[in-house]
């Protein structure tokens, strides 16, 4: 018996913050398989979003595409709710259906002041971080569910950031964002599962990033030998080994056992026998827990 090596083929997908890092290697890695991806996000070729980043929704819909799906770019402000039920009525119209929504909108780094506590963060600026990481997840699934619950056996996955008891991450804003983005995938799977649709949370390791990279000064190709100082960064992962666990879901005809679950890419990683592009097999997992167990012993500080 051969594997379909295109399970997804005919299937739609809207991965809503495609532009860089998990977001577009989803999009890429739901494309390997087969499926047609509607990537969106605020940088394009003609202009940046204020993460005054290079990455772009074209490049992603291309990279899609290469892949063996069919990529499509939507510069959509998830901010705004005419915005998306715009892009939301172009997939109706294009194609009629929506079989797999991946919120997995940021945008907040711009309002982001590290260690500052929440009354001396600008309060514009406190809110802006919830605007960005909270409003736009609820109006994303405000406007796209429907479409979504015109179909059978959908797939919603919220992207957060850590699961079980994570430490402070060290600002008010952004704490209560990932904190509520895993409790969405909960709710979401208490109001969908009744309607055949599978909810739940993922949650990627220390993230290899673009933006991270750069933020040390590294290549994916360098990183290795150029961050030797840097706790815990040999145990990092590309936005990949994450990407591939949703397209894996996506394609796992019972992956409704995991409804309201927050999987860790190293669960995924597990689940599905999953290698990250160079080839390992990073387990976050086990390094945080390590990690936390030597903060109760000694007092050291953990990875956040």
């Amino acid at each position: 018996m051969t594997t379909n090596p295109l399970p997804l083929a005919g299937k739609v997908a809207l991965v809503a913050g495609a532009t860089r890092g998990a977001g577009r290697a989803t999009a890429i890695e739901l494309g390997a398989l087969g499926a047609t991806v509607y990537g969106t996000g605020r940088s394009t070729r003609s202009g940046r979003s204020p993460m005054d980043r290079p990455e772009t929704i074209e490049d992603t819909a291309e990279l899609v595409t290469a892949a063996g799906g069919e990529g499509v770019a939507v510069r959509c402000d998830h901010t705004d709710a005419d915005d998306v039920a715009r892009l939301v009525g172009r997939i109706r119209t294009d194609h009629g259906r929506l079989d797999v929504l991946v919120n997995d909108i940021w945008g907040g780094d711009p309002f982001l002041s590290w260690d500052q506590p929440v009354w001396e963060h600008p309060l514009d600026a406190t809110l802006g971080v919830l605007r960005n990481g909270v409003e736009t997840h609820l109006i994303t699934s405000h406007h796209a569910l429907p479409l979504l619950l015109e179909g059978t056996d959908g797939l919603v996955v919220e992207v957060g950031d850590g699961k079980e008891a994570v430490p402070y991450r060290g600002n008010m804003a952004y704490d209560l964002v990932k904190t509520a983005v895993v409790r969405m995938g909960a709710g979401l799977a208490h109001e969908l599962t009744p309607r055949g649709v599978t909810a739940l949370t993922v949650t990627p390791g220390y993230l290899r990033s673009e933006s991270m990279l750069d933020h040390f000064g590294v290549t994916e190709e360098n990183w290795r030998e150029n961050t030797r100082d840097v706790p815990y960064f040999e145990h990092s992962e590309t936005p990949h080994l994450l990407a591939r666990g949703i397209a894996a879901l996506a394609a796992d005809a019972g992956r409704a056992r995991f409804a309201g679950q927050c999987l860790g890419s190293w669960d995924l990683m597990r689940e599905y026998d999953l290698h990250d592009l160079d080839g390992t097999r990073p387990d976050w997992g086990a390094v945080d827990r390590a990690a936390r167990d030597l903060t109760l012993v000694d007092g050291m500080p953990g990875p956040a």
